[in-house]
């Protein structure tokens, strides 16, 4: 039973797919693929609509988004790791970053594994381009995380504030999904995740991560730091709440007084000793 009209509107709409459809199980055996691309492919079809021609904010001097990406990382990586695994772990960071462009943004969406991740993907896109949003309530992110991919829009290039860096929040998110052994580096039960933070405290990181990236890059002595603090510390994140603002500020106190203050971050959003992440 082929795809029907509603059932495709109602994902471009809502971003779910109809799992309860006439003949849903007919589809399962005799066509497994044939949903997924019909869906897909009129997801992309939309996002081209709506968008028009748009364009994107510049890329960096030269277009290596990847080298740009490696570049933005690099502190963050050899703050956290040990010298013998900043490699392995950057060079995954570097690939796993995913600009949403007019260049990238249908692949993308065709190859995203769930369906309501590329509709959320679609939304990111079309807003960072100035196109109407699939749905009224899609969600008004800037980047998004899943697994070791960091899909990051490329409103990223003229954002404003200059305390946000959506690539270094996203790529901080990636070290609490992704094994150790994933990358090829040794574990321990006790070591399994790339980096050990605590649940409750996983935003908290990835906030503080990005502020503490952008006070290194702006400021060039510690007491530029201190004064670009104050400015943090005037309108700091919430998040719809998931961010411990108390730990995010004391955090950041500390890293700028410290001679290396991505551990120190670490530290005050790592899990209370004995307890799993």
């Amino acid at each position: 039973m082929a795809i029907t009209r509603d059932e495709i509107r109602r994902y471009l709409a809502t971003g779910e797919e109809d799992s309860f459809h006439p003949g849903w199980m007919q589809d399962i055996f005799r066509s497994p693929g044939v949903r997924r691309e019909t869906l897909r492919g009129a997801l992309v079809d939309e996002v081209r609509r709506r968008a028009g021609r748009a364009t994107t904010p510049p890329a960096p001097a030269g277009g290596d988004l990847a080298a740009f990406a490696r570049a933005k990382l690099a502190p963050m990586v050899n703050g956290l790791f040990p010298q013998r695994e900043r490699e392995t772990v950057l060079a995954a960071l570097e690939r796993s970053v995913v600009f949403l462009t007019p260049d990238t943004i249908a692949d993308v969406l065709r190859r995203e594994p769930w369906h309501g991740t590329a509709w959320d993907l679609a939304n990111l896109y079309l807003l960072s381009v100035g196109a109407e949003p699939l749905a009224a309530d899609a969600p008004r992110i800037v980047g998004l995380s899943q697994g070791l991919t960091c899909y990051v829009s490329a409103s990223y290039f003229a954002e404003p504030d200059p305390f946000a860096d959506f690539v270094v929040h996203e790529a901080a998110h990636v070290f609490h999904n992704c094994k150790r052994r994933t990358l090829g580096l040794p574990a321990t039960r006790r070591k399994v995740w790339l980096l050990d933070i605590a649940f409750r405290q996983r935003e908290t990181f990835a906030y503080a991560c990005e502020a503490y990236g952008r006070l290194l890059e702006l400021g060039r002595t510690p007491a530029d730091r201190q004064r670009l603090l104050r400015d943090v510390e005037e309108d700091p994140p919430v998040a719809g709440g998931r961010v411990d603002v108390d730990i995010y500020l004391a955090a950041l106190r500390e890293a700028v007084a410290a001679r290396n203050g991505w551990k120190r971050l670490l530290r005050a959003c790592a899990p209370p000793k004995g307890q799993p992440s």
